[in-house]
């Protein structure tokens, strides 16, 4: 829905009860288009967090949806005592 400024002026109810309904109404200046009015994304759905949060460049959205891919690494044996033991014994030392 289009609506010059005075019209959104005297008519704002009019304006609400389209943004209500989903619709964006576009704010107009002498025909030119100035701002746009549309309703706010529920902030508790997750799709809108998840998006708010990419458009900051917190996080980047997987480029496929489907399964994680297997990882391209191999773990890493290594020689000694698991850390579990380490943090058992320091802490057997120290008490």
């Amino acid at each position: 829905m289009r609506m010059g400024l005075r019209e959104a002026n005297q008519k704002f109810a009019k304006a609400i009860r389209a943004v209500r309904r989903g619709e964006d109404v576009v704010l107009t200046d002498r025909g030119r288009p100035l701002a746009v009015i549309r309703r706010l994304a529920d902030p508790d759905d997750e799709r809108t967090r998840l998006d708010a949060l990419a458009a900051e460049g917190l996080i980047e959205p997987a480029p496929l949806a489907g399964p994680m891919p297997a990882p391209r690494w191999q773990p890493v044996g290594l020689a000694g005592e698991s850390i579990a033991e380490t943090i058992r014994r320091d802490r057997d030392e120290h008490a």
